[in-house]
């Protein structure tokens, strides 16, 4: 990114945690172009300017896992080391009702164990996240 250009892409992403079982829903996806070494990541999407960020959260969840979740709060955000003008914002959510279906970009859907996400993680995964998510269990 240059020095002289501060714009940047904002992403909204939900941390789906299922309390009865202590897992959090991951997406494996392909072709995604602002990180192409990306393989597993969270279900969201981009912020849309002058749409609510609660909204774009539930709607770019909803349309790739299927579920309708409950937004908790935010919890982290970060940039990326390899993708310095993209800001990413995560949200702690519960689903309460739809039924499981990847769709947009991901291909694959799977429940994990807040230690094992890291080993699905092709892109930086910051210690501060990690600490947060394994304090669900």
């Amino acid at each position: 990114m240059e020095k002289n250009n501060p714009q940047f892409s904002v992403a909204i992403l939900g941390i789906i945690f299922d309390p009865a079982n202590k897992k959090i829903l991951i997406g494996r996806t392909e072709g995604v172009p602002e990180l192409p070494e990306l393989t597993w990541g969270f279900p969201g999407g981009s912020a849309v300017p002058g749409e609510d960020v609660d909204i774009t959260l539930k709607n770019s969840v909803k349309e790739k896992t299927g579920l309708v979740v409950k937004n908790l709060g935010a919890i982290f955000s970060k940039t990326y080391p390899e993708k310095e003008d993209l800001l990413s914002v995560y949200f702690l959510c519960e689903s309460f009702e739809g039924e499981e279906n990847a769709g947009g970009r991901f291909k694959e859907l799977k429940w994990v164990d807040p230690e094992e996400l890291e080993d699905y993680f092709t892109t930086s995964f910051h210690k501060k996240l990690k600490e947060f998510l394994l304090e669900l269990k």
